[in-house]
């Protein structure tokens, strides 16, 4: 996760803010490259990748553009090569509940693709950002033609359960500072002992991500002052990386009391 949303931070280039049609010449090499870190790429053999390559397209997306309708039929994969997507719903009382964040080589969509069912989510571009769309079709044909490519299947679909369990256990046993010092941690460059991060998008969606209403969000900042942290407007200073790993992986029930 770390390398990933690193090279997203590294990213420099402009995207263009309204939704483009597919790029008719297919995928180029980087955006092979990319879409092969997803959780669906990275566990399928290279001479079972090369079909599913050859019949994605790339879309574009400007910020606050919505990519797809809670409802909507679902009949393709989305693969993030560039920016940051939101997915979300929301609550009867109106509330938005965010559901994940996605970044740079993460994917998301494919058991609900794969049956061609309504997505249960809304996604929407968070910033402006480029999308690897892979038609459900293509992989369905790949699995009636190449039975062996369901238990790579089968191994991204741990893989995504496996990283659910991971964020259940980040919400259910973790303080709220120990939250936000992991997101922030993710951030940092590997190997660092100080840091200064820009905040990948804006507060409010940190906060729904982390699981804190925005108010939360505010109070936990505040509490990591005293581990050498400083949050301005779109950035974070961190004078530590070692003390804020050392909050992040203290005892919870010591922690809840900071």
């Amino acid at each position: 996760m770390r390398n990933v949303m690193e090279q997203c931070a590294q990213t420099g280039s402009v995207l263009a803010h309204e939704k483009s049609p597919p790029a008719p010449s297919g995928l180029s090499p980087a955006l092979r490259q990319i879409a092969c870190q997803s959780r669906l790429f990275s566990t399928l053999p290279p001479e079972l990748r090369a079909p599913l390559l050859d019949a994605a397209r790339v879309t574009r997306h400007g910020r606050g553009t919505t990519i797809f309708h809670r409802g909507d039929t679902a009949r393709s994969i989305h693969i993030v090569a560039e920016g940051w997507v939101k997915l979300y719903r929301i609550a009867p009382s109106g509330t938005e509940a965010v559901v994940g964040v996605m970044t740079r080589g993460q994917s998301f969509g494919e058991p609900i693709a794969l049956r061609h069912a309504a997505y249960p989510v809304s996604a929407e571009a968070s910033t402006a950002c480029r999308l690897i769309a892979v038609p459900a079709t293509a992989l369905l044909t790949l699995l009636q033609s190449r039975p062996e490519a369901a238990i790579s299947i089968l191994a991204s679909t741990f893989l995504h359960l496996q990283g659910l369990v991971e964020q259940i256990e980040q919400l259910k046993a973790r303080s709220g500072a120990q939250r936000v010092a992991e997101f922030l941690l993710e951030l940092c460059p590997e190997g660092a002992e100080s840091a200064t991060v820009t905040l990948p998008y804006d507060k409010v969606l940190i906060a729904g991500r982390l699981g804190m209403k925005p108010e939360s969000l505010s109070r936990a900042f505040a509490r990591l002052r005293e581990h050498g942290v400083t949050v301005q407007q779109s950035s974070a200073v961190i004078a530590s990386v070692n003390a804020l790993c050392d909050l992040a992986n203290a005892d919870p029930a010591a922690a809840w009391a900071r």
